[in-house]
């Protein structure tokens, strides 16, 4: 019975793991290309149908074509999407850190029913609401 290191060789070896690294690195573009093309507001849902289209019936002309075509652009939106994350981030983190304590909420509502703002049914439904 021969072995497993009898059957393959080296360059046989090399080439399998070659073959392997190529089909991630394909996959790996066409989930970029796909997401960008989504992703994209420039063009209109035909446009990017006439893409998704090329794209499978002639996958590597198409991928070449389109990173050839809209290939310089697509760091420029990776880049904007990245930017308004971090500024919807940061929103949420600064609205968060400044709506204080509940015990501090609490003060507010009733300094504002103290001074005629809100009436009690006010006050007590937001009451609830802050300590839900």
């Amino acid at each position: 019975m021969p072995t497993l290191a009898a059957e393959w060789h080296l360059g046989e070896v090399f080439l399998v793991f070659l073959e392997f690294a190529m089909f991630f690195i394909w996959i790996w573009l066409l989930i970029m290309i796909f997401g960008d093309l989504f992703r994209s507001h420039d063009l209109s849902g035909w446009v990017k149908a006439i893409w998704v289209i090329g794209i499978i019936i002639f996958p590597f002309l198409g991928i070449l074509l389109y990173l050839i075509v809209r290939g310089g652009s697509m760091h420029e939106r990776a880049v904007k999407q990245a930017q308004q994350t971090d500024a919807a981030f940061k929103s949420y983190v600064q609205q968060t850190a400044t709506e204080g304590s509940t015990a501090e909420q609490l003060q507010k509502l009733a300094d504002l029913k103290a001074q005629g703002v809100i009436d009690d049914a006010e006050f007590e439904q937001l009451k609830a609401k802050t300590l839900a």
